[in-house]
């Protein structure tokens, strides 16, 4: 899909898979989530049209091959970064494990911080729900969150219980995240239209 404007240095591409953030920072340029297989050029065809900076950095929300699947197209200079069990779930999927530069490098528990001022990213980790290893992905600077699929659209809830999803867990975990998460008031869902904090709280 076409290239949308969130809110100032904030993107998102919509369509094949996931929807994918474009966060410019200073330092380079963030993605959140890489669509399937087969759509790295075009992600970063998108890229450059906002941006002179290279990608330095992909956010994946969650292990699905339609949210990591062009991990592997960037260079393995780009830092990769997960929640720690979506790293060991990665480790499980045949078409990642063969691809260091595709797997994270770093990962998180509960909480992460990168960056500051207005390039700012605030990763929140609040237990299973869509998988155990959910990534709510935070744009201070902007108000804005990624959600991911445990937001993926207003509908019931999808769980892969084998990658650790719980149906049991999911409203807790969802409970957590409204309660946990302050000052954002637009959200990107996994596979739907950019909306509102209050529809996000409302779901």
């Amino acid at each position: 899909g076409a290239l949308q404007k969130v809110r100032n240095n904030l993107f998102v591409i919509p369509g094949q898979g996931g929807n994918t953030a474009v966060f410019v920072t200073r330092t380079g340029v963030v993605l959140v989530d890489t669509k399937n297989p087969g759509n790295g050029q075009a992600i970063l065809d998108r890229v450059t049209a906002v941006s002179d900076e290279p990608v330095s950095m992909i956010i994946n929300t969650h292990t699905h091959g339609d949210h990591v699947g062009s991990n592997e197209f960037f260079a393995s200079s780009v830092e990769v970064v997960t929640q720690e069990n979506t790293r060991a779930n990665m480790q499980k999927m045949p078409e990642m494990r063969d691809k260091p530069q595709a797997m994270p490098d770093r990962t998180f528990r509960d909480r992460l911080t990168i960056g500051t001022g207005q390039d700012r990213i605030d990763l929140y980790y609040f237990g299973a729900a869509h998988t155990n290893g959910d990534a709510f992905v935070v744009f201070p600077g902007v108000r804005a969150m990624h959600a991911g699929d445990v937001f993926a659209a207003k509908g019931p809830p999808l769980v892969d219980t084998a990658n650790g999803g719980s149906s049991a867990a999911y409203a807790d975990t969802l409970d957590k995240a409204v309660a946990g998460i302050h000052d954002v008031d637009t959200v990107i869902p996994g596979h739907s239209a950019v909306t509102t904090w209050a529809e996000f709280a409302a779901y």
